[in-house]
């Protein structure tokens, strides 16, 4: 009965528990609301703590600047020390305040003061406190009786650098000068300047230039953009403590190079190179002392920029305005002070550091030795014509020679002097790899004087037992990083004499001779070609990759323009260019095999084959091509032949309406052509390619002629270049692409007509144009020798341009209007000055040479490519693509001609009338009336390329002895009586005549041999026509 139930001792249980909860949770609730206002006291405490001090402060400050009393050090100090226990960003004012106290109190000398308007006063005045407080020197405290305490005070000052640098203090300053600096205009006065460069000097000079403080000077602030330039330019009176020979030699350990490449990167890597760059064209003596670590730094820290250089963009890579496509990231930050840091990088080839570190080469004194002119040329080229008197020019400028013909040798390549030479060669060379965007700066500044680029080839033939070409060769097998600066100096030569010769123009290399004579140009090309045909044929080029394959390209590139002004004038010798040791034979046979050094050697240097050769290979691709397209004559099938009607007297119109419409290969095969007369009526006859030989000759004749505004003619040698007012023909474009489909067609046939192009005109055929090292103003003589005198004068003009009143424009009269031609948009407001006088030279002759006819010359090579593939001309020079289309222009060789005569008629080789006419033509006529003779018969003054066993149909002569009305002079009669010399009648009355299309001369059977030779004379000299020569 006395027994509690067990739900009841639950419930006793859970009400316990309760009790003692709400107990605790009071307890927990008196102690947070305990802990609460402490918190809210502490905060009402510190805020009237706060409140008390800032108006204290603000009481001082105010005592202060009343000017009633002047406060002491000590005063200061405890203001300060409470000012800064409650410091906030509120407190700025008074905390500026508080520093001017301080500099007041302690009277420092030489405060910055800011002298633009965009000086922030507070940077100012924060940069004066750091000076002040991190050297004694303007201290008035440590002056006379005070002088015991300055070691002590020096030490607090250190101790505040330290404090500084552990609290990243050089990044504050590479933020301040950054963004004060990296701008087309600095905001940063001088003394902000001063103050920032002297306060991230000091921890460096006070731990006595230690790696540590040397690598974040240089990470932090020899790394801002043009630092070096606003220094020189605002403050130059600032000591440098010889910070270049530290940093020198600090990047001269590879590691700790690669170090502070790796933490800067591209961008900024680039602005401490131009700062260094700077800093050495300020200290030339330092330069001098220290010049091979100077190259090694920088060829380093150009190395490292390389590695991210990319040839073309992609989504890795970033743009950058002086490396070009970059595969790093790209502060866009840095992009508007770039133009800074590109004139620091340009310190490294401009004259004062390229005579420093070329010093060697520049000493060397060329030797000088009497010489004997060279037995003159021979020549028969109008090309040719200048070389007798080039050569007299060039040994008769001065009475002594530079005896640097040819390699000498003797100069030890692993000796200091060779070392050292390669070495810069190797950081002008990574320059030019590297910064891509102003390579062409670089090339010119490295060609500026005159006297380097021949010095340095000097050097070259001095190098090795024997001279510059054995050693090189040998280099190329080599892969020792010995081998490699070798070349790179051969690299770096053939770079800068390349883009010398090419902006030279002809009167400062022929006449002038700038830089090079012209001596050396022919050892030089001798050299080159010698070089390049080893690399090809020897088989170097074909396994060569990275710097062994730019190695080949720099150095053809170079012998090609060297051989390309030789073809546009000469100056070298006969055959100087042909390899005496190649087989025309063996190349053939190496083609015929697909052998790749037989091909390279025709990509790149065809012209070390005999030209006779590389026309016969040009025929057998010919040949070969006709044969795939089933256009030969076989025993199994025939070509398809395509039959054309022509009326003589609309002959340009009824060629032009049938042919144009053909397939390219229809034009290629056999074409069929059927002459009628204005009625209808077939002329008599059959083509067997004689009449398809006079159609074409007729129809080149046309369209050639000036007359008809197709085509126009030269000044002064009258050569053939498309007319710039053609579209007076409605279908202009279309007459050209026909002109050049025919033209083409007369090459693809090996048909010789005489049509003289302007060499410009024939090197855009070529597509020359296109080629890196092309210049307009090169080619501008075969235009207008007056105009490009002109021009060239504005050149030289020493005076100011300006007064001559030209501006970027063209005026010119067409046909009775004066039409003005912009060279750029808004070229007739732009005035040329000396500034833009190259430009303007080189816009005015792009002008007229390729933008006055551009459409025209377009569908020209669009008719002439349809019909020869342009890779098979790669092989010919411009004078020898003219030799293709108009023959040889040698010499005619009778010997030759008379060894492929064909006689009809009763004419035969002993006959008395053709003996006569072999001694007529060899010692009666002389070189001009037998090339008038060859043009009577075949249409064209000058011999086939091959010699007349190639010409088409064959040279013939036939006997008659009546008009052609009355004997065909193939009869029987006619025939036995030319054999036996019977004459019907005498022909005294009667003249020669011929049948261009067949190469047919029609020669009566004359009694006399001066007959023969006054009726042959007479023939030639009336032949009536249109003559482009």
């Amino acid at each position: 009965m006395f027994s509690v139930p067990q739900s009841s001792k639950s419930e006793f249980l859970d009400k316990a528990r309760q009790a003692r909860e709400e107990r605790k949770g009071h307890k927990e609730k008196e102690k947070a609301a305990t802990q609460i206002q402490a918190l809210v006291r502490r905060f009402l405490c510190r805020c009237r703590l706060q409140k008390q001090i800032r108006k204290e402060v603000d009481d001082y400050f105010q005592v202060s600047e009343t000017g009633t009393t002047k406060r002491n050090a000590l005063s200061i100090f405890k203001i300060a020390r409470k000012l800064l226990f409650i410091y906030r960003l509120e407190d700025k004012t008074r905390f500026e305040k508080l520093c001017r106290a301080i500099l007041a109190s302690m009277e420092v000398e030489n405060e910055p003061k800011p002298d633009i308007l965009q000086d922030n006063k507070l940077v100012t005045l924060y940069l004066t406190m750091l000076v002040t407080f991190t050297d004694t020197s303007t201290w008035r405290i440590v002056r006379g009786k005070g002088e015991a305490l300055r070691p002590a005070l020096t030490r607090i000052c250190e101790n505040i650098m330290g404090h500084l640098n552990q609290k990243g203090f050089y990044s504050i300053l590479q933020i301040l000068l950054t963004n004060g600096l990296a701008r087309s205009k600095p905001s940063l006065s001088k003394g902000t300047l001063t103050a920032v460069f002297s306060l991230s000097l000091r921890p460096v000079t006070a731990a006595h230039f230690s790696d540590n403080l040397l690598r974040s000077f240089l990470l932090h602030i020899m790394s801002v953009p043009a630092v070096v330039s606003h220094l020189s330019v605002l403050t130059p009176e600032v000591k440098t403590h010889d910070l270049l020979r530290k940093f020198i030699l600090f990047l001269s350990r590879e590691e700790q190079c690669l170090d502070i490449c790796v933490c800067l990167e591209g961008s900024h890597t680039l602005c401490l190179l131009g700062n260094l760059i700077h800093l050495g064209y300020l200290n030339e003596k330092v330069l001098e002392e220290e010049a091979n670590h100077f190259v090694k730094d920088l060829t380093d820290m150009l190395s490292y920029c390389q590695r991210y250089v990319s040839q073309k963009k992609s989504n890795l890579t970033h743009w950058h305005p002086v490396l070009g496509w970059f595969s790093q990231t790209v502060d866009y930050g840095l992009n508007e002070s770039m133009p800074l840091v590109t004139k620091q990088l340009q310190h490294l080839w401009g004259v004062s550091v390229i005579r420093t570190l070329f010093s060697d080469v520049l000493s060397k004194k060329l030797e000088s030795q009497e010489s004997t002119p060279p037995p003159p040329q021979p020549s028969t080229s109008q090309n040719n014509l200048p070389v007798k008197n080039l050569f007299k020019r060039a040994f008769q400028k001065s009475a002594s020679v530079r005896n640097i013909l040819k390699p000498v040798g003797g100069k030890r390549v692993d000796s200091a002097e060779v070392q050292k030479v390669c070495s810069i060669c190797v950081l002008y060379q990574t320059a030019l790899s590297t910064l891509t965007q102003i390579r062409l700066q670089i090339l010119t500044g490295l060609t500026h004087l005159d006297d380097l680029l021949p010095k340095l080839w000097a050097f070259i033939c001095e190098l090795g037992p024997q001279g510059g070409l054995k050693l090189f060769m040998e280099c190329l097998n080599n892969d020792t990083e010995e081998s490699k600066q070798l070349l790179a100096m051969l690299m770096l030569f053939c770079d800068c004499s390349r883009h010398l010769i090419t902006i030279l123009d002809d009167i400062e290399v022929y006449e002038e001779q700038t830089s090079f004579k012209i001596e050396e140009l022919i050892t030089i090309s001798s050299f080159l070609n010698t070089f390049v045909y080893k690399m090809i044929w020897d088989g170097i080029l074909e396994n060569a990759k990275g710097e062994k394959l730019e190695l080949f390209h720099s150095v053809h590139g170079w012998l090609m323009v060297l051989y390309e002004r030789d073809c546009r004038r000469r100056f070298t010798p006969d055959d100087h260019w042909l390899r005496k040791d190649l087989k025309p034979s063996l190349l053939f046979q190496e083609l015929e095999k697909g052998k790749k050094r037989a091909q390279l050697l025709l990509q790149y240097i065809p012209h070390v084959i005999p030209h006779k050769n590389r026309v016969l290979l040009f025929r057998n691709i010919v040949t070969k091509e006709k044969e795939s397209l089933g256009l030969v004559e076989t025993s199994s099938a025939s070509p398809h032949v395509t039959h054309i009607t022509i009326r003589r007297s609309r002959m340009l119109e009824d060629g032009y309406d049938q042919l144009r419409r053909l397939p390219v290969n229809s034009i290629k095969g056999v074409i069929r052509v059927k002459f009628v007369n204005d009625l209808g009526v077939d002329e008599a006859g059959i083509d067997q390619d004689g009449v398809f030989k006079e159609f074409l000759e007729e129809i080149i004749k046309k369209v050639f002629n000036p007359a008809l505004n197709l085509f126009k003619t030269t000044s002064g040698n009258e050569r053939l270049y498309p007319s710039p007012t053609s579209y007076i023909h409605e279908n202009h474009l279309q007459l050209f692409e026909f002109v050049g489909k025919m033209l083409g067609k007369a090459v693809y046939e090996g048909i010789v007509v005489d049509v003289p192009f302007a060499s410009f005109f024939l090197s855009q055929v070529l597509g020359h144009h296109h080629s890196t090292f092309y210049s307009s103003i090169d080619e501008l003589p075969s235009l207008d020798s007056e105009f490009y005198k002109n021009l060239t004068s504005i050149k030289r003009y020493d005076g100011d341009v300006g007064d001559l009143g030209l501006t970027l424009s063209y005026d010119e009269d067409v046909m009775g209007q004066l039409v003005c031609h912009e060279l750029i948009p808004g070229g007739k407001t732009m005035p040329v000055t000396n500034e833009n006088k190259i430009s303007y030279i080189h816009l005015m002759a792009h002008f007229r040479m390729h933008t006055q006819i551009k459409e025209q010359t377009a569908a020209f090579i669009r008719g002439f490519r349809s019909i020869i593939n342009p890779e098979w001309l790669h092989m010919f020079s411009t004078p020898e693509v003219q030799r293709l289309i108009s023959g040889d222009n040698a010499e005619i060789d009778l010997d030759d001609l008379k060894k492929h005569t064909v006689y009809y008629g009763g004419f035969h080789s002993s006959h008395r009338v053709i003996i006569w006419l072999w001694d007529i033509l060899s010692s009666d006529f002389n070189a001009e009336e037998r090339a008038m003779f060859l043009k009577f018969v075949t249409s064209c003054s000058r011999p086939p390329l091959l010699g007349f066993a190639y010409l088409k149909p064959p040279f013939s002569i036939r006997c008659v002895e009546v008009s052609d009305d009355q004997d065909t002079g193939d009869t029987l009669g006619s025939v036995l009586r030319g054999f036996f010399t019977i004459r019907k009648k005498e022909p005294g009355g009667r003249l020669p005549t011929s049948s261009t299309c067949f190469n047919l001369l029609k020669l009566p059977n004359y009694s006399k041999k001066s007959i023969l030779r006054d009726k042959l004379r007479y023939a030639i000299s009336m032949n009536t026509g249109f003559e482009l020569s």
